[in-house]
């Protein structure tokens, strides 16, 4: 796989490209037919799935869904935006909960006429939207007193993670670096989970005006003035990525570069917005304020 291909799809993992499902497939609204059979498309639906201890319908998940580790025993149907209809139809599934944006076009068509029902889950990366997928879920498998439990203790616990950030003054001005490519920077604006998840743990995306991904110029680089630079931890040498990201000239004369402030996360804790969100919310805002944040 060429580094571009990896690239787009880690973009693709958390949804920054601002895809919609919903011009290809029509979403099967309440209770799946038959759920003994199920495969989850994207991270989030595969963490709901287990969290709702409704793993033993699982016969297959895509290759974003990491966690848990128990997910690693199931087939890999493959990436989320790149899936076979012949790979997905080859463990006989008998209905498919996917995360909007799954495709491409000409699987899901194959799919549906196979006659195998489809539940698209909204990706909104909102305070709300985890709950909202988990009760989507549940309503699909049947389960949904099981997931007003799961939503409301998720909901509950990401209001207070993001009470804990309430008495900061002043926001942090974050810059999330998906790549560099050739020297330039790929960085996350609006509608995206990386814009997303830094609102969340109080802080501010230190750019905006564009949907999704966008490699910046120097100029906005210097302009954006962020104090963190936010990147997904791939178990990559750090030394050499903070040495590549402050190689940037432009990244390099921003408060972040002069006092080398980099923040490093788990890519799907960090922006799955699944039922981990809370937490990884607190780790972001304890790892931006210290001790700032209250507890």
């Amino acid at each position: 796989m060429t580094k571009s291909v990896k690239l787009a799809a880690l973009a693709g993992i958390f949804g920054v490209l601002a895809l919609s499902s919903h011009a290809f497939a029509k979403e099967v609204s309440g209770s799946l037919p038959d759920t003994s059979r199920v495969v989850s498309i994207g991270g989030s639906i595969t963490e709901i799935i287990f969290a709702l201890g409704e793993q033993g319908r699982l016969v297959g998940r895509d290759t974003t869904s990491v966690y848990p580790k128990e997910a690693f025993a199931l087939p890999d149907v493959g990436y989320m935006r790149a899936l076979s209809a012949e790979g997905v139809l080859s463990i006989n599934p008998t209905a498919i909960i996917a995360v909007e944006g799954s495709g491409p076009e000409q699987a899901v068509d194959l799919l549906k006429k196979a006659s195998v029902p489809f539940v698209f889950v909204p990706e909104n990366y909102t305070a709300t939207s985890v709950s909202e997928k988990i009760r989507i879920v549940g309503k699909a498998l049947s389960v949904e007193d099981k997931a007003k439990k799961l939503a409301d203790d998720v909901e509950a616990d990401l209001a207070a993670a993001r009470a804990e950030t309430k008495d900061i003054k002043t926001r942090k001005r974050v810059l999330f670096v998906l790549s560099i490519q050739g020297g330039k920077i790929l960085a996350a604006g609006d509608h995206s989970a990386a814009n997303g998840i830094i609102k969340l743990a109080g802080a501010d995306n230190a750019v905006e005006g564009f949907t999704g991904y966008k490699a910046l110029s120097d100029e906005s680089i210097l302009l954006a003035k962020p104090d963190v630079i936010l990147v997904m931890d791939r178990g990559d040498n750090h030394a050499t990525v903070d040495k590549e990201l402050l190689a940037n000239k432009a990244i390099a004369s921003t408060p972040a570069g002069e006092n080398k402030a980099i923040i490093r996360m788990g890519g799907q804790y960090l922006l799955g917005f699944g039922p981990r969100t809370a937490s990884a919310v607190r780790d972001l805002s304890k790892r931006l304020y210290g001790d700032a944040v209250s507890q």
